[in-house]
Order: C-alpha cells, then sequence, then structure tokens
C-alpha cells in the first residue's frame, strides 16, 4: 500500500511539474524582479521624486491636480499622493483611457506645481507586474490570466507536499540529509540531490509565497481569509465624523455641497476637503497618503495613510465624503487585531516585506530558484525515459518476438 501511494503521488508530482513548469517559472522569475521595485524606482528617478525644500507653503491637492491637468492632455486624475516629508514631490496617477491603458504616472513640484516629468521604469515594472499576475492575458484582473495564475498556485501547493512525502527520508532527523546536496555526484543523482533539496529549502517560503498569492487570484479564498482573521462587520450606523470646517450647506446635511450644479450631476470631488479632513484626524501620525478619487458611481474618496514607508506596508484607511469632507468610515492600524492586521498587510507577505528587506532578499533568491527546479526536473524525467527505452531493449534482445 505504502508503495502504491508513494507511486501514485509520484506520478502526480511528475505531471504537474511538467504542465506547470514553463509558467510557474515566469511567474517566480518576475516575482523576484518586483522584490525590490520601490527601491530601484526610487534610484532611477531620485532627481524627479525629490524637490529643494523651501519656507513657502505647498499648494492644495485641487491647485496641484488643476496645473498637472492644465500642463497635459491624460483626462482624469485617478488618485493623488502627498509626503509629509517637505522634500517629496508629489505623484499624480491618471484614470484609465478607453483601450484599458493607463497614462504614465506624473510628478509635479508641491510648491509650484511645476510639472517635473514621468517616472522612468514604471512602464517595465507595470509589464512584470501583468505578467506576473496574469500571464499578459487579455482582461487583466477580470480576464482568464487571474484563475490560470490561481490554479498553478493551486498545482504548486499539490507538488510541494507530494514532493515532501515522496523524499521523506529513513533517517528523518538528520539535518545532512535534509540540508545537504551531494555536490560530488554528477548527472542524474546531482540533478536529483539539488531538485530535492534545495526544494526543502524554499518549501516553507513557497507555501508562504502561494497561500498570499491565492489572496489576489479567487474571490472565494479572499472571502474565506477575511471570515478566518478578521471580525464581524459592525451592525453599527456608518459613523458621522466632523468635517474639518463649516460649509454652505453643511448645517443642511451636505444637500446644498451636492446640488452645486445647475444640471443636477454630482459636485465635483473636493480633495482639498479630504485632505483637511485628514489632517484634522490623524495630525502628523503618517507619512504620506493616497487620495484616491472615487469611480463608478461612488461618492466617497477611498484615502490610505502609510504609517513609515510605503514599502513597510502599515497603514490607515479612510472613506471621506467627496462634497462635504466627512469621513465615513476609518480604520486604523492600531485597532486591528493580529489577523486583520495580517489580511492589511498579505502584500509584504507575499513579497517576504514583512521581515524587512532581509525578508524580501530571502524571497527573491527563493523564487529565483524555480528555473532550478524546472531544469532539474525535466531532466530527472528525460533520464527516466532514456532508462525505460533501454530497459526495453535489453528486455527485447533477451527475450526476442516480445
Amino acid at each position: 500500500m505504502r508503495a502504491a501511494v508513494k507511486a501514485t503521488l509520484f506520478q502526480v508530482h511528475s505531471i504537474a511539474g511538467l504542465v506547470l513548469a514553463l509558467v510557474l517559472t515566469l511567474i517566480g522569475v518576475t516575482g523576484a524582479m518586483m522584490s525590490f521595485e520601490d527601491e530601484i524606482l526610487a534610484g532611477l528617478n531620485a532627481g524627479l521624486m525629490r524637490v529643494e525644500p523651501r519656507s513657502a507653503p505647498r499648494l492644495s491637492p485641487d491647485e496641484l491636480v488643476a496645473r498637472a491637468q492644465a500642463a497635459t492632455s491624460y483626462g482624469a486624475v485617478a488618485s493623488i499622493t502627498l509626503a509629509r516629508d517637505p522634500s517629496a514631490a508629489v505623484r499624480i496617477r491618471f484614470a484609465r483611457n478607453e483601450d484599458r491603458s493607463r497614462p504614465s504616472s506624473l510628478y509635479v513640484d508641491p510648491y509650484d506645481g511645476r510639472v517635473l516629468g514621468h517616472p522612468a521604469g514604471e512602464a517595465f515594472f507595470l509589464t512584470v507586474q501583468k505578467l506576473h499576475r496574469w500571464l499578459l492575458l487579455p482582461g487583466d484582473g477580470k480576464g482568464y490570466g487571474r484563475p490560470i495564475t490561481g490554479i498553478v498556485a493551486i498545482g504548486l501547493i499539490t507538488m510541494l507536499i507530494s514532493g515532501l512525502v515522496l523524499r521523506w527520508p529513513h533517517r528523518p532527523g538528520s539535518l545532512k540529509i535534509w540540508l545537504k546536496p551531494n555536490l560530488r555526484l554528477h548527472g542524474r543523482g546531482l540533478h536529483r540531490s539539488l531538485h530535492s533539496v534545495v526544494g526543502t529549502w524554499v518549501m516553507v517560503i513557497y507555501l508562504v509565497i502561494v497561500l498570499s498569492g491565492l489572496w489576489w487570484s479567487f474571490d472565494w479564498y479572499r472571502s474565506a481569509a477575511t471570515w478566518l482573521f478578521a471580525r464581524a462587520p459592525a451592525a453599527d450606523e456608518p459613523m458621522k465624523a466632523k468635517s474639518p470646517a463649516k460649509s454652505p450647506g453643511k448645517a443642511q446635511g451636505g444637500k446644498a455641497a451636492r446640488a452645486e450644479r445647475p444640471d443636477g450631476a454630482a459636485p465635483a470631488p473636493q480633495l482639498d476637503r479630504a485632505w483637511a479632513s485628514l489632517l484634522q484626524d490623524r495630525g502628523d501620525n503618517f507619512a504620506s497618503a493616497r487620495l484616491t478619487l472615487p469611480s463608478g458611481g461612488e461618492t466617497t474618496l477611498r484615502v490610505r495613510a502609510w504609517l513609515t514607508d510605503a514599502a513597510d506596508g502599515r497603514r490607515d484607511e479612510f472613506k471621506i465624503d467627496a462634497a462635504t469632507g466627512a469621513i465615513v468610515s476609518r480604520e486604523l492600524y492600531a485597532d486591528k487585531t493580529t489577523g486583520e492586521r495580517m489580511l492589511s498587510r498579505m502584500f509584504d507577505i507575499h513579497r517576504g516585506g514583512i521581515l524587512g528587506w532581509p525578508g524580501r532578499l530571502l524571497f527573491m533568491l527563493a523564487s529565483l530558484s524555480m528555473p532550478l527546479f524546472a531544469v532539474t526536473g525535466l531532466l530527472l524525467y528525460l533520464s527516466r525515459r532514456r532508462h525505460k527505452r533501454m530497459s526495453r531493449d535489453a528486455m527485447a534482445r533477451l527475450v526476442p518476438g516480445e
């Protein structure tokens, strides 16, 4: 029975590896390329992302957006990122075009609204990201690429479990057997040693990468993780926070603010009011904030305020009324449970950033080892085929006619 189970697992491991090797290699290499994306872009655009601090007051978000739109022809703005650091430039992202393409981001001087330029390398990393997440298939996150990468990730879990069972040694307590490859071997023996030992080294990292990566592949997985690790949403009515300053119509529940336009359409979002609300609520307790304008008929701005460096991942999240500046809801990182903090930092877990730059380096090296498994696995498969063919030829010579 044990031999039959191992034979079945061996077939599953081999078939899954042969089918998924190329896609896994592609996902692993592109993931490694994005491990230090923020640092690479900051190095390439050091003169673009930084400005000379001045004593003059910085422009308001609405003024910055107006000047950027006047200097370009990219259309609607999707988000604006502002930092507390007086030497940091403001980043503006534009909405997608009708063909679903998105113009490159724009950096502007926060003091005079002068356009500084587009960041070098952004388009490259965007393509790498689409390749990593959706295999560059049409539709991006709404196309077939998203579930395909999820299925491939589940296939990797199958290979990790079957590989662990297949290589379980007779002396499981021996670290030498588990962790030391036999580099004195040649050919098939060396390939098997590298495949199994390096696979043991990276097994836990791969499990973390896969289990966190499924968060973006399947809605049911995200819902299950949220149900398991987050508290049930409160049944209370949405909070009614104070607006930063009194304005006409606020005393009437915002009705006047929403009826400013004579054609009856919704008023343009007020970034200044949302920014003032954030400053009033958080003060200096954040490093940078991204204000994302509403889309698809929504009426609230989404605001993410990072507590330290944006690469760290710890952030507070707000929803702010686009017309009045009133805070509709807030999710403070300090108030989250351990499980909720884990869910909010899923991207950091996925790339090892939760352990700082050493964790990202470790995860990057593990991702770069994916081609090793593809190559050694293929060589082992071809070696087995050649060995079986030679055995059949030998038997045919010994027993003619069979």
